[in-house]
């Protein structure tokens, strides 16, 4: 039996904070229309994804009704236990549709899948399994975030999450610009939206006054906008209206 490929769709980056923005504004028409056709899904979230495809259904009408397209979650454990990249019998599960040869979505909360993203998990397997790994076009914050911010574009790292406990967290900051400051690479991390603020205080209050520091916030929603400075500069600024939105994604950037 032929397999169905793994297609890596790429999602809007605005985690259903402005669902009234056109979808063409930010995904290619490909995309849209391989979206409506297909009737097998993985994703983070079904809920998110259907909510998605109904926005897909505006502009190109979807193969079948929605209520029968089938949304599998990416597997989630349970708090305590091993972690779920651990558990391949599970994530062996998704790829069933294209083992019988349909075509299968990958669809992350937010941007392109697999990419600061736990479905990487299930295209390993795909490659394991022979199933051949489709990426489509679209839109990475991470990406955008750094070709907005002017900071090295040849060498830059995504770090990811930073440890929430101050003590943590700082003497996470200082080890990231000695590690930028060596190499001349670009620091690339993420928060939360709920604790954006909190994350830009403390990277104020660790960085050297000469460190570059930029964040993206919004990108590709209205509104959305990249500030490079130093960070004495960004002191310099710094007031009550400096504060980070708590719902809308930012990704922070630094160069020492």
């Amino acid at each position: 039996m032929t397999h169905g490929r793994l297609i890596l769709m790429p999602n809007t980056l605005d985690f259903g904070v402005d669902d009234s923005l056109d979808l063409r504004e930010v995904l290619p028409q490909r995309v849209i229309e391989q979206a409506a056709r297909l009737g097998h899904w993985a994703a983070e979230n079904a809920k998110t994804t259907r909510a998605l495809l109904k926005r897909v259904d505006a502009i190109a009408p979807l193969a079948q009704a929605l209520q029968a397209v089938q949304i599998t979650e990416l597997p989630r454990p349970a708090k305590g236990s091993k972690p779920a990249g651990d558990d391949g019998a599970a994530w062996r599960t998704l790829l069933a549709p294209a083992l019988a040869g349909h075509d299968l979505g990958l669809i992350s909360e937010a941007g392109l899948p697999a990419v600061a993203d736990p479905g990487a998990r299930l295209v390993a397997l795909a490659h394991e399994a022979g199933i051949e790994v489709e990426p489509l076009s679209g839109p990475s914050s991470l990406l955008l975030a750094l070709a907005a911010s002017g900071l090295n574009g040849q060498s830059f790292a995504f770090v990811g999450y930073l440890p929430v406990e101050a003590g943590g967290r700082t003497a996470r900051i200082r080890e990231l610009e000695a590690l930028s400051a060596r190499g001349q690479q670009t620091q690339l991390l993420i928060e939360t939206p709920y604790r954006n603020e909190a994350l830009r205080q403390a990277l104020l209050a660790a960085l050297k006054p000469t460190t570059r520091l930029s964040i993206s916030v919004g990108l590709t929603l209205p509104g959305g906008w990249t500030r490079t400075a130093t960070v004495a500069d960004w002191k310099r600024s710094d007031n009550a209206a400096s504060a980070l939105p708590d719902r809308i994604p930012a990704v922070f950037a630094l160069l020492a």
